[in-house]
């Protein structure tokens, strides 16, 4: 799947965003009924650091500051499982595929020519490592077995960006006023409606909208990668379904549309997820590019 738009005109269309230019911001709330705040999410910059080992110049610390951005990296996980489990499951799998994914940054920029999916296959592996690792972790901790998590993580490489999904945890983005859920959720109650056995477009109300039908550590893995075109006017959205099962598109789409800023609108449908119910831990990140010059 790949969601397209073509990039903007001028200059600025071909340099990526100075890290001043990027607006994100993310938050987690356990709801209003749940003890325990099972997700978590991660927002960072990958970048290239300059060591210096050696050198006849004055002031080698000086170029020690100029590394560069290379990828911006934000992630969203729902641990599933009950209690502890749930919530180690998705901070370990955040950890790890965070150290998974900067490896996959070689096969990005060491890329043959003739393979252009190996940087997709390289994103896919590393949703299959953390399964790994939590089944290890299980049969190492009887305490630890069946636990799970949801993964979305979404990698901007400008002016291209790749989503990684595994589960039901969301990706929207806004494009010229248009609001597109370009995650699909891996539930049972979406297979179903895949297969024609219900008709209707919206699964929340149908039965086994919760139940997973792939998930990290689960007995299901079914990595998807996505490659979108990326620009200067595009909003992106990553949720765990806390925000989705209280929050309608259109209220989400209202908001991102008349947003003022990344934090601002977080603690906005944040509040409308708690005022519609709150029943599960709500966790989002809202990221854009605002160009401040040439």
């Amino acid at each position: 799947m790949n969601a397209s738009q073509d990039s903007p005109s001028g200059d600025s269309a071909e340099r990526k965003p100075y890290d001043d230019e990027i607006d994100v911001h993310g938050l987690t709330h356990v709801g209003k009924i749940r003890k325990e705040n099972q997700d978590h999410f991660l927002i960072c910059s990958l970048k290239k650091q300059l060591d210096v080992f050696q050198t006849s110049l004055a002031d080698p610390e000086a170029l020690q500051g100029t590394d560069e951005r290379i990828a911006f990296l934000a992630m969203v996980a729902d641990g599933v499982g009950g209690g502890p489990k749930g919530e180690e499951a998705s901070r370990l799998t955040v950890g790890g595929v965070t150290q998974y994914v900067a490896e996959s940054m070689h096969a990005y920029y060491a890329a043959d020519p003739d393979d252009p999916d190996g940087f997709v296959r390289s994103l896919a592996e590393a949703a299959q490592r953390c399964t790994a690792d939590l089944r290890k972790r299980g049969e190492e901790d009887p305490s630890s077995l069946d636990m799970a998590t949801t993964l979305s993580l979404w990698i901007g490489l400008w002016p291209r960006a790749y989503l990684l999904q595994v589960g039901d945890s969301r990706y929207y983005m806004l494009r010229n006023g248009e609001l597109t859920q370009v995650s699909r959720d891996q539930t049972i109650a979406q297979e179903l409606v895949d297969q024609g056995v219900f008709s209707q477009t919206s699964t929340e109300e149908l039965p086994w909208s919760n139940v997973l039908s792939s998930a990290i550590g689960g007995s299901q893995t079914n990595p998807v990668v996505t490659r979108i075109d990326n620009d200067w006017n595009t909003v992106h959205l990553l949720c765990s379904d806390g925000l989705t099962k209280h929050v309608s598109d259109a209220r989400i789409k209202e908001r991102l549309v008349h947003m003022s800023n990344a934090r601002e609108v977080c603690e906005q449908l944040l509040q409308d997820a708690l005022d519609g119910g709150g029943t599960d831990n709500i966790t989002l990140i809202v990221g854009r590019t605002h160009q401040r010059g040439p």
